[in-house]
């Protein structure tokens, strides 16, 4: 072996130990913005059910629309404008984002008590932990199981829809089962996708910080669904 091909390798490992290390750095990013983001959801959930005069002002005025729209206002806009937007203000918004969702979901501690909905948040981390470790150590591409999923996805929320008016407990079990299993795959996905964007592109700086805060949006999302569905399952009714 020569000294040139010896200097070639060593610089081709060297790289590739600079992508690693800039990869595990970029991912720890985006785990850290969404538990943190989990954490404000489930502080603000937890505070906002403790006061009757908070739930009933949310719940039992008109404000209940604001509070039920808002969250999906929010979500649309900072993934069609995170690129544009400041990094200070797309982390403002990822982390209001949050709370409004946790206002919006504050009824589930009314309606579950407080040991199943611990029980299932654990299940639910241990769940999306082993998927999303999956997602990212796998070599399988995921990318056909990820369409199939988004478009699953998309027949879940117009059977919610349907079944408002139909009221089906059937259904309802229907779409739960299912529901965990689009965000289950949905999570594995979407890790993978986190991880193949930044090898692809090697984001650097501010872009680095608003790709962490998309991959973050992303998983908390799948996170957040996956909870609520199997909260169906575990969860035990005041």
């Amino acid at each position: 072996m020569d000294n040139n091909t010896t200097i070639q390798r060593q610089q081709e490992a060297s790289r590739d130990s600079a992508i690693n290390q800039g990869l595990r750095k970029h991912m720890l990013g985006v785990y850290n913005y969404m538990c943190s983001a989990i954490l404000l959801t489930a502080v603000t959930s937890m505070l906002v059910s403790k006061s009757p005069s908070l739930m009933a002002l949310i719940f039992n005025t008109p404000l209940k629309w604001v509070v039920f729209l808002a969250p999906l206002g929010l979500v649309f806009y900072l993934s069609a404008r995170l690129m544009k937007l400041k990094l200070s203000t797309a982390r403002t918004l990822f982390f209001v984002y949050a709370a409004s969702v946790g206002l919006m979901i504050s009824s589930i501690f009314i309606v579950y008590s407080g040991i199943s909905i611990a029980k299932t948040f654990f299940i639910t981390a241990a769940a999306f932990a082993g998927l999303s470790l999956y997602g990212y150590t796998t070599k399988r591409s995921l990318s056909a199981m990820g369409s199939f999923m988004v478009m699953g996805l998309i027949g879940l929320i117009i059977a919610m829809v349907v079944n408002i008016f139909l009221q089906s407990a059937m259904m309802d079990f229907i779409i739960s089962c299912v529901g965990v299993l689009i965000f289950a795959g949905l999570t594995a996905w979407d890790t993978q996708k986190i991880k193949e964007m930044y090898l692809h592109n090697n984001y650097q700086g501010t872009v680095a910080a608003k790709i962490s805060i998309y991959g973050a949006l992303a998983l908390y999302l799948d996170f957040l669904n996956m909870f609520l569905f199997l909260l169906r399952f575990f969860g035990s009714r005041e």
